[in-house]
């Protein structure tokens, strides 16, 4: 039942700016947390960012300073606003979701993932 649709990648040029959407199926309060990873050619996933139900967050350190994450409750939506971007950017983004099932488990769902490219 959990579905994670995003949105909004493709080509930029380095210093350019794009936004990555994440709409989820039902209300995104539901979730204990929500953030973005993203995989290299090569590379393991690693995060980039996440936020909290609570509304903490924390970065991945190669993206500290340059991109945020941000939710619209009203829209059931995360975003991630990426600017000063790099080629080392370059990657598949994936949304995640996290869900309580019990106060012992957890479950964790992800997109299809989003194709960012920077180059010139």
């Amino acid at each position: 039942q959990v579905q994670l649709v995003e949105s909004g990648g493709g080509l930029v040029q380095p210093g350019g700016s794009l936004r990555l959407s994440c709409a989820a199926s039902g209300s995104i309060s539901r979730y204990k947390a929500m953030g973005w990873y993203r995989q290299a050619p090569g590379k393991q996933r690693e995060l980039v960012a996440r936020i909290t139900n609570s509304g903490s967050t924390n970065y991945g350190d190669s993206v500290k300073g340059r991109f945020t994450i941000s939710r619209d409750n009203a829209k059931n939506t995360v975003y991630l606003q990426m600017t000063s971007l790099k080629p080392e950017d370059t990657a598949v983004y994936y949304c995640n979701a996290v869900l309580d099932i019990s106060i012992v488990t957890v479950a964790n769902y992800w997109g299809q993932g989003t194709q960012v490219t920077v180059s010139s």
